[in-house]
């Protein structure tokens, strides 16, 4: 156990203490590590289509056929018109879902996420000269030399800057890119572009495995693959995410996440519920163009963090809040107070949604969900851009609310626009979707299993 107690003094820490507790991450770190290589060496790889064993079922959920494989089979026939040559190996990284727990992530707190059945395939091949080079459906080509990682400020905001920056940040994590021939790679996409199911975490994802697979010898762990997406979502596109969406794309399942600690989080599986499904609706918009609303909300809640002089607001309690609020009004907004308070009562619903789960109370689970979204709306207050009638997410969630009797539904992602995410009975699957669809378009609702395992080689 560390001892806590010494490296606190007055209330400041010293440089010492912010040493040990470098260090003490660390250790944690190599722990973890371990415990997940042995986690998840079993999944590491899924058997080999000419075996006659490859299970799609693990990766796109009960109902697949060949529809997958049939997909397979499209991106190595645009491997090969791009470059004359078939490809050696593939990967697929998909969406995620998050469950309960928005916006909380970015301030050390808990989730619930899951793992969906969209995804990115990948079909690639080793190069010798150095280069990575990725041609992406309906996307910019990306190319960049292997040994130069440093951050460009012209791929601000786009692909290359990802690639890169999963590149410089595996660098960072002690892992040796040198020597490393690249890669030549070919993606097509069904997940959601800037809707809220995460495009960028599982385009970033994916990129580190490749890495890892081809050159690493498959020594990164799911957590080490999602730091690196968030290392290159923040400092080198440019967008200040937390941690939720690369974890569910990395870990695979369904998972209660605490991000107490960032860089080693708790995560603990939690049961799948039988007899319902994940329905996603994309309602329009994109998040793309909406950075400055979403970097508001984690830079109000760190505001309130900081009026008590912490970094996140996990360093504090509730009842903190409350006894400061004559105070800390005359310092922060009432709108970053308000989202404090979600914050602080979002932790509380995944606890209870967890445990709901696990002891197979869906009734309670679902009204997590509910409340979650209703935080969202009220105080949270993401489901809209400011001052715009342009509301077609509030527009999904009434309509939800209208239609489920037996269901639980909610706000999905970073807000403003694009999606909303139900959890919908077997009983009420199919009218939910064909009414959702009859007002966003069909190719807009898209019923998403859990996915077993996270971004993975697919030998195909």
């Amino acid at each position: 156990m560390y001892p806590n107690h010494l490296l606190v003094k007055e209330g400041k820490t010293s440089e010492l203490s912010r040493l040990f507790w470098k260090l003490a991450d660390a250790d944690r770190r190599k722990i973890k590590c371990a415990r997940e290589r042995e986690r998840f060496a079993d999944l590491k790889k899924l058997p080999k289509r000419e075996e006659g064993l490859l299970d799609y079922r693990i990766l796109y959920g009960e109902t697949a056929a060949g529809v997958p494989e049939a997909r397979y089979r499209a991106v190595a026939k645009g491997f090969r018109s791009l470059k004359g040559c078939e490809p050696e190996a593939f990967y697929s990284s998909s969406g995620r879902a998050e469950i309960i727990g928005n916006h909380t992530d970015h301030n050390g707190g808990k989730v619930i996420v899951a793992a969906i059945s969209c995804d990115i395939v990948a079909a690639v091949k080793r190069r010798g000269d150095g280069l990575v080079e990725i041609a992406s459906k309906g996307f910019r080509p990306v190319r960049f030399q292997v040994s130069d990682t440093a951050r460009k400020r012209a791929e601000t905001g786009r692909s290359a800057s990802l690639a890169r920056g999963v590149a410089a940040g595996i660098e960072r994590l002690g892992y040796s890119l040198k020597d490393f021939g690249g890669f030549s790679a070919y993606t097509e996409s069904t997940v959601f572009r800037g809707a809220g199911v995460s495009s960028s975490a599982a385009f970033e994802v994916l990129i580190a495995e490749i890495f890892n697979d081809l050159h690493l010898n498959g020594k990164m762990t799911p957590s080490e693959k999602a730091e690196v997406g968030r290392f290159a979502e923040n400092e080198y596109f440019g967008k200040p995410c937390g941690l939720l969406d690369q974890s569910g794309v990395a870990y695979g399942g369904l998972n209660k996440i605490d991000f107490r600690n960032s860089s080693v989080p708790s995560v603990s599986a939690l049961p799948l519920p039988k007899g319902y499904s994940l329905v996603i609706t994309n309602t329009g918009g994109s998040h793309s163009e909406l950075t400055e609303y979403y970097a508001a909300i984690r830079g109000e809640m760190s505001e309130v963090a900081a009026f008590f002089g912490k970094r996140t607001l996990r360093e504090i309690n509730e009842n903190s809040l409350l006894n400061a609020l004559p105070n800390l009004r005359k310092k922060v907004s009432e709108r970053a107070i308000l989202r404090a308070f979600h914050f602080f009562e979002e932790n509380v619903r995944v606890d209870r949604a967890a445990e709901a789960l696990r002891r197979g109370d869906m009734s309670a689970f679902l009204n997590c969900m509910k409340e979650s979204g209703e935080s969202s709306q009220k105080y949270l207050q993401n489901c809209f851009v400011p001052n715009s009638d342009v509301q077609p997410v509030s527009l999904a969630l009434k309509l939800s609310e209208k239609l489920l009797k037996n269901g639980g539904y909610r706000l999905h992602g970073g807000g403003f626009a694009g999606t909303v995410l139900a959890c919908v009975s077997d009983a009420e699957k199919e009218k939910y979707i064909r009414a959702m669809a009859r007002v966003f378009g069909r190719e807009n609702v898209f019923p998403a299993a859990v996915r077993k395992v996270g971004t993975m080689r697919v030998n195909f």
